[in-house]
């Protein structure tokens, strides 16, 4: 009967990472889509209310649901006419059943409001969190690897 249950006890910790790697991936999606979508619900929703969302030097660093508002809507949305957000390679590594940390790479092409293309390469390492049995991001750092201009491009619809 213990061997059954230690069997069954492995395959519910096994489904529950499969289902926690699942949802920290769709956190990872959301703020893609959200951000470039310019769609809020989508994107702070990702956020636990006290996250840290730190853009490195160029930005600087923002807490908690008002400081992430700040950041996309008095920096970022000012600056960028529109931006596409790919990201890819993800590791997810969890400590315990509640708490995962995650790596990417991401590389973003926009146009500012000059219509300037600029194209972004980073990586994001996060730290995600399950609380009330709700995956979501706690903390993001974002590595700039290269922020440039695209000189001749441009970012029209066919």
């Amino acid at each position: 009967m213990s061997e059954n249950n230690t069997s069954l006890g492995a395959l519910a910790r096994r489904i529950d990472e499969v289902e926690s790697r699942s949802a920290c991936r769709d956190l990872v999606s959301n703020y893609c889509h959200g951000f470039d979508r310019r769609n809020w619900d989508c994107f702070i929703g990702i956020w636990h209310p006290d996250a840290v969302w730190d853009i490195g030097p160029m930005f600087g660093s923002f807490h908690g649901h008002e400081g992430i508002r700040e950041a996309v809507y008095d920096i970022l949305y000012p600056v960028w006419r529109e931006s596409h957000h790919l990201t890819t390679n993800l590791c997810i590594t969890f400590s315990d059943a509640d708490h995962a940390s995650g790596i990417c790479n991401v590389d973003c092409m926009g146009a500012n409001q000059d219509d300037v293309v600029q194209m972004v390469g980073a990586t994001y390492i996060d730290q995600f969190e399950r609380r009330d049995g709700v995956w979501k991001i706690a903390h993001r750092k974002v590595e700039m690897d290269y922020f440039d201009a695209m000189p001749g491009i441009q970012m029209t619809r066919p």
